[in-house]
């Protein structure tokens, strides 16, 4: 049993509605590695449960934990793996997905990569399809907005890009329940640009679903008493 356990969320802030969860809630950032550090003097265990693009925060937690003597275990869900009907055009960055669009000639693009990054694609000469949470700062000059929250369902994203006649998808590998868009783009013979995720720091354990953090922290004890 995981009794008599202390769980505190911080959350970025970057979400003006952010979905909860049960624990005391903080929002904001630290200020950096020595903030977090600081903030860790009464922490048992850090879990990074960040998105998977977040990697400045991991970066900070990882940092912050080897500083401290903190246990850390990141938990990063799978990434998504490409079927033989897949058409995907995997690349390192932002930038380069918007290269290759560019590249690749494509006039109508779907940009399903959240509103950060949305910058990048300002001289790529296409009509953007872009969807996010929250709308971006600056988006190309031919685009609409749709600002939803995922995940959605199949059917909703065939016919999605079926109405704004995408003919190339840009994801980031954030894995997860929001293959949808992957999955009509297979059916529909859309290719899809994915963005890799960036490098975790060495040494840091990872785990790929919140069962592997429980067992991390039935590892660490119980914490001591007083």
């Amino acid at each position: 049993m995981l009794s008599r356990i202390s769980v505190t969320t911080s959350l970025a802030g970057r979400t003006r509605d952010p979905r909860l969860p049960a624990g005391d809630v903080r929002t904001g950032g630290f200020g950096g590695v020595d903030g977090l550090a600081v903030a860790l003097t009464d922490v048992d265990l850090l879990v990074d449960a960040t998105h998977p693009f977040a990697a400045r925060m991991t970066e900070h937690a990882a940092a912050a934990a080897a500083r401290t003597g903190t246990p850390l275990v990141v938990l990063r869900r799978p990434g998504w793996t490409e079927g033989p009907d897949d058409d995907w055009r995997r690349v390192p960055t932002t930038g380069a997905a918007a290269a290759a669009c560019a590249a690749g000639g494509f006039a109508r693009v779907f940009l399903a990569i959240g509103r950060q990054g949305v910058g990048e694609f300002l001289d790529v000469d296409a009509w953007f399809l872009v969807r996010a949470i929250e709308a971006p700062e600056a988006v190309p000059a031919r685009s609409i907005v749709v600002l939803a929250r995922g995940p959605f369902a199949l059917d909703d994203e065939r016919a999605l890009l079926r109405r704004h006649r995408v003919d190339v998808v840009v994801a980031k590998d954030s894995g997860g329940a929001t293959e949808a868009k992957l999955a009509a783009a297979r059916e529909l013979g859309v290719p899809v640009v994915l963005i890799d995720r960036p490098a975790m720091p060495e040494g840091v354990r990872v785990v790929e679903d919140v069962a592997g953090v429980l067992a991390v922290v039935r590892e660490q004890g119980p914490p001591p008493s007083g």
